[in-house]
């Protein structure tokens, strides 16, 4: 308005906005997450030089660095494993709290991780199955568990019902939770109020494995190459229950495990056949032809009939391709023979779990027409 650049106590300087930060809710964000550990105790590096277990691939890294270092005609960069104490507990180097900090807690010897930084899930570690339907037909199928959480003030229905009397009749602990505590167990997913802890599945050694088929007079194994679906691996083991196969084995990687999902996809089988997990598949392959196995892969380009396969009647191994690529070049190249399932019409392939009951019915066929 005219005028007011001369009245009294105005403004000369811009108005201050709001400052720049954050309140109370994400405060403890600007914390910091601490000291960075040092490279002799980080499980994960070349240099770790901690007490605890060295890690699979840790161990593979400084084996890497020392075959570059004879090359070079160098000292190699890594660490001492075993020389340096890297768990929590009495006696613990260093361990003591500066003044004015909080003291770590004792943790029985558990390996250190820094501040802010979250561990990884160990792969030992229960699984938690969420659903009333997916836990009631866990229960059903007599998939082991641990416990049973319910959260409370949830709505009771039929399938509640019979859930907590299942469990009950199973011998299983009934674990009443609230509901922002199963929230926090599930990591936010729909729940619907119950959840089931699975214990990790005991998988057979794949020697004992082998051996055990070799004692039957027609050894049938299935092997799955890079199966990622558990439903796939659950359907599949359920087939080589039905259609007499003695094992079943995955690679540790890339694949899919027996998880809850698995397990109930099976309807209770891989209680009743053994499932083994192999480091390679193809050297797993390759041991089973060192026994008198003939390997097959599963292929719709394959060179050989499923309906003609004469090595049907001997040992055999089953290789199931994985979902989208089917068999991988090393497997595919192991394989004795690649066996296709004719089909009539233009469908380009089968589910993998599908091929995998196919190809073992007409291998069933075979074999009780041969006895």
């Amino acid at each position: 308005m005219a005028g007011n650049s001369q009245r009294r106590g105005r403004r000369v300087t811009p108005k201050k906005g709001a400052s720049a930060g954050s309140g109370g809710k994400n405060r403890s964000s600007l914390a910091g997450k601490g000291r960075t550990l040092p490279a002799d105790e980080r499980p994960w590096h070349k240099g770790y030089s901690g007490t605890e277990k060295l890690p699979n691939r840790t161990a593979w890294k400084q084996e890497k660095e020392k075959r570059a270092a004879a090359a070079e005609g160098r000292a190699p960069k890594i660490g001492q494993p075993g020389t340096k104490d890297t768990t929590w507990g009495k006696g613990t180097k260093g361990s003591k709290p500066r003044q004015g900090t909080r003291q770590a807690p004792q943790r029985g010897g558990n390996p250190r991780v820094a501040p802010g930084r979250r561990s990884n899930t160990p792969r030992d570690a229960p699984e938690l199955l969420v659903g009333r339907n997916p836990v009631l037909e866990a229960l059903r199928a007599m998939v082991p568990a641990t416990a049973l959480y319910v959260a409370q003030g949830i709505d009771i229905d039929d399938r509640i019902t019979e859930i907590v009397r299942t469990a009950g009749d199973r011998g299983i602990p009934l674990l009443e939770v609230g509901r922002a505590e199963l929230d926090r167990m599930t990591g936010g997913v729909l729940h619907q109020g119950v959840g089931l802890q699975v214990p990790p599945f005991a998988y057979e050694p794949f020697d004992d494995l082998m051996a055990a088929a070799l004692e039957h007079p027609t050894p049938l194994l299935v092997a799955l190459d890079g199966i990622t679906d558990p439903r796939n691996l659950g359907a599949t083991i359920r087939s080589a229950a039905a259609f007499g196969a003695q094992g079943v084995f995955v690679p540790e990687r890339r694949a899919a495990g027996i998880t809850a999902t698995a397990w109930r996809t099976s309807a209770g089988a891989a209680a009743r056949v053994p499932v083994s997990q192999v480091v390679n598949l193809t050297r797993a392959l390759k041991a089973c032809q060192r026994e008198g196995f003939v390997v097959i892969g599963l292929d719709a380009d394959g060179e050989a009939d499923i309906y003609n396969l004469e090595a049907a009647v001997g040992p055999l191994v089953v290789v199931v391709g994985s979902e989208g690529r089917g068999l991988s070049r090393l497997v595919g190249e192991t394989c004795d023979m690649r066996v296709g399932i004719p089909m009539v019409s233009e469908v380009e392939s089968l589910n993998a779990s599908v091929a995998a009951a196919v190809a073992l019915a007409e291998i069933a066929r075979r074999r009780s027409e041969a006895a």
